[in-house]
């Protein structure tokens, strides 16, 4: 039996929707600018860029359960800390090099996510070339509702995605505006890294990302996925 200097942390487990387990959260890829208006927004030509990952540490996930409302501790070392909600794919079936064709069968299922990012650090990042971790990956940076198996909704290629601040409309847009699809990034991603059981994959954002500040209550809404709703503490 191996031994340790001190306990290792539990894994982080995000609860699977009417079932008593939960997922074993291994790794978080992050896919950016996946919305061509979103990667506009951004100063990009979604046109002739290739997909393009970044991580969160798995500790970063931060579960929020149906119909409660979670709560994200504004971070420390920013003052423009911005909403990004997406679609987050759940992989049940490692592989690597995996066919565009098959990459749907690798994915266990679907939830709700919010890729909380700290601009200001991500974009002094940009202009000096360095890591994103400052920006993306600190605690607490990737809130997520249940996760929904494929046996229950399928695979969802469109509906409505949008986030509400304070009752106020900011992102709009749909699962079938993303550039790379799902199956696309899974292929895509399996390329770079091979994939295990327990990864998590969030897809991108539409437009409409913006700040939030203490006190504001973000509702996320993907149709046939759910809704999440955060506070910001």
């Amino acid at each position: 039996m191996t031994e340790f200097v001190f306990e290792p942390q539990a894994p982080v487990g995000v609860p699977v929707r009417g079932s008593r387990a939960s997922f074993p959260v291994r790794r978080v890829y992050c896919v950016g600018r996946n919305y061509a208006a979103h990667a506009r927004e951004m100063g990009s030509d979604p046109d002739r860029e290739p997909p393009f990952f970044f991580c969160k540490p798995s500790d970063a996930v931060s579960y929020v359960a149906d119909g409660t409302e979670g709560t994200f501790p504004y971070p420390p070392g920013t003052s423009n800390c911005h909403y990004e909600v997406e679609l987050v794919v759940a992989i049940g079936k490692g592989g690597k090099d995996i066919p565009v064709e098959q990459a749907a069968s690798h994915v266990y299922g679907y939830a709700l996510g919010l890729d909380m990012t700290r601009r200001d650090l991500q974009n002094e990042s940009k202009k000096t070339g360095r890591p994103w971790e400052t920006g993306k990956a600190f605690d607490k940076s990737a809130p997520i509702g249940p996760i929904l198996p494929v046996s229950e909704i399928g695979h969802p290629q469109k509906g409505a995605v949008t986030l509400a601040v304070n009752g106020v409309e900011k992102q709009r847009g749909d699962l079938s505006d993303l550039i790379w699809s799902v199956p696309e990034m899974v292929s895509y991603l399996s390329k770079l890294f091979e994939l295990q059981p327990g990864d998590l994959i969030y897809s991108g954002t539409p437009e409409g990302v913006g700040p939030v500040v203490k006190g504001d209550v973000m509702l996320c809404r993907i149709e046939g996925v759910g809704e999440l709703t955060v506070k910001v503490v």
